[in-house]
């Protein structure tokens, strides 16, 4: 690792760190850019001090490109210069502004709870190592752990939730209502042997068996978070919609709500409930349903379909001897019917496979159930399944003035943006595992994680990049602190190209 000095076109002075291996020179990080000595030199020992920490130690001769040597040992610059740290401030000013736009800042006058926020999105960590951060961040005032306790315990006390979802909602609403809304349930889970009141083992899409419990998102169509609950990890997922939906209402006074879910949620007690609470609903169908709903058409039309072409048809729910009829939106899509033709191919090898003995006995489709000796393949299953290929049904009870069926559908697909959202709460943010024991404690954590979620939110519809790109931007940029002759300097970060798309994109957004 050495110091590379590089003219610049402007007649500047670029200072990088360079690694050289196997013949191949590569750009580490570039610190900035210099028209005076006193400057270079605060930027060399910028560089120098970041090879003394061990932040880029790599096994390699320090040197400098012109061949002069640069000790990694602490050297005075020059001219009086001390160095005091760096810091990547210009990071920091695009969270703040961030999160200053959603509103969080009247919502909850807290700096304390700013810093936790903003942190978690830099570098997601525990509670007590989220200090750490905040430490080398050097961007202010660091909490004590003491501060950090109260001011968690003080947010369930004040209900810092509420007001931070009423901040989201109206940055989301931009003075109209959001009429809108897409819903669905993940499972978070500890690391935790025993359950609790709260913390249960249930239902695991990634078959954990850990204490989890459930957590509801409600966002706009963009995947704006609007509203987050959490259950106990036991409870049934359709029976978490209706509370969410009705403390986002009663929260908001929104009216002509439109809500949006997966077949998951499918159930006649959830669409009964929905609609007796007055709530137009769009849900995703079964594919079991298909043969009933598209029965006249196959027998009237057949089932061939022009490439994104809407069938519009009614659907029958029963609950016991009860029944009634539903609007239901079929349509068929060329890709979709690819993809359904071959994982249909491999299902039936599959069953095949288990039937011949080839695999181990498990759960197949169109494999019938029997003992070992009289498993087969049930291929007229698996053929009347071939007329279902391509086709995706939704169930809604809005009427075709309101929504067209290719409307339906258009709504429906835009329920991928709750489902990033989700996974940017687990992977960017690490809403999971969650290492608190008390309701309170986890409804903190989950309040921290909503706001980091809508600032990430917010930053990549206003520059089009990922939260993870953004990061790795603008965190290199490091804005230096150095002392010259008893005055205090900063020296600005440089500005790569890309950094400057980012704040000419949040500069134009203005929402």
């Amino acid at each position: 690792m050495y110091i590379r000095r590089v003219k610049t076109a402007s007649g500047a002075t670029a200072v990088q760190l360079v690694e050289k291996r196997r013949g191949v020179r590569k750009i580490v990080e570039h610190l900035g850019s210099a028209h005076d000595e006193v400057t270079l030199a605060a930027l060399e020992q910028v560089a120098r001090e970041k090879i003394q920490a061990g932040q880029m130690a790599f096994d390699l001769d320090l040197h400098t490109d012109d061949t002069t040597k640069v000790p990694a040992t602490g050297v005075d610059a020059g001219g009086g210069l001390v160095l005091h740290g760096t810091r990547p401030r210009l990071l920091w000013e695009v969270l703040e502004l961030a999160y200053e736009r959603i509103g969080f800042p009247s919502a909850v006058d807290d700096e304390v709870f700013k810093q936790l926020v903003l942190a978690r999105i830099i570098e997601p960590t525990s509670k007590l190592d989220s200090l750490r951060v905040l430490e080398e961040l050097n961007v202010g005032k660091v909490p004590s752990y003491a501060t950090l306790k109260r001011r968690l315990a003080r947010s369930v006390e004040e209900k810092w939730q509420d007001a931070v979802s009423a901040a989201a909602y109206r940055f989301a609403a931009g003075g109209g209502a959001v009429s809108l809304c897409l819903y669905d349930v993940t499972t978070l889970y500890f690391e935790a042997d025993e359950e609790d009141e709260l913390r249960k083992s249930g239902f695991s899409k990634e078959r954990r068996i850990d204490p989890q419990i459930l957590v509801g998102l409600l966002v706009d169509r963009s995947g704006f978070p609007l509203e987050l609950h959490f259950f106990e990890g036991n409870k049934a997922e359709t029976r978490t919609m209706i509370p969410v939906l009705d403390a986002f209402r009663d929260r908001h006074q929104v009216e002509d709500m439109l809500v949006v879910a997966d077949a998951g949620m499918l159930s006649w007690a959830n669409i009964q409930a929905l609609e007796e609470a007055g709530y137009q609903y769009i849900v995703g169908s079964r594919n079991s349903k298909a043969p009933m709903d598209l029965a006249k058409t196959f027998a009237t039309k057949g089932n061939h379909f022009a490439d994104g072409q809407v069938i519009e048809t009614t659907t029958e729910l029963k609950k016991g001897t009860e029944s009634s009829r539903r609007r239901a939106v079929w349509q068929y899509r060329l890709a979709r019917e690819h993809r359904d033709r071959r994982n249909h191919t491999l299902q039936v090898q599959r069953a095949e496979d288990i039937a011949a003995g080839r695999k181990a006995q498990r759960k197949a489709r169109f494999l019938t159930n029997g003992q070992r000796k009289s498993l087969s393949v049930d291929y007229e299953a698996a053929k009347t399944a071939e007329q279902l290929f391509g086709l995706k049904g939704y169930v809604t009870n809005t009427s075709m003035k309101v929504l067209s069926g290719a409307e339906v559908v258009a709504a429906y697909h835009s329920l991928f943006e709750v489902e990033a959202s989700f996974r940017m709460a687990k992977s960017d943010l690490r809403a999971r595992p969650i290492f608190h024991h008390t309701r309170d404690a986890i409804q903190a954590h989950l309040t921290i994680v909503f706001c980091a979620l809508a600032v990430a939110r917010h930053l990549q519809m206003a520059t089009g990049l990922s939260l993870r790109r953004i990061i790795k931007s603008l965190q290199p940029l490091r804005e230096g602190l150095v002392e010259i002759n008893g005055t205090i300097a900063t020296i600005p970060a440089a500005l790569t190209p890309e950094a400057k798309d980012i704040l000419n994109s949040l500069s134009q957004s203005g929402h």
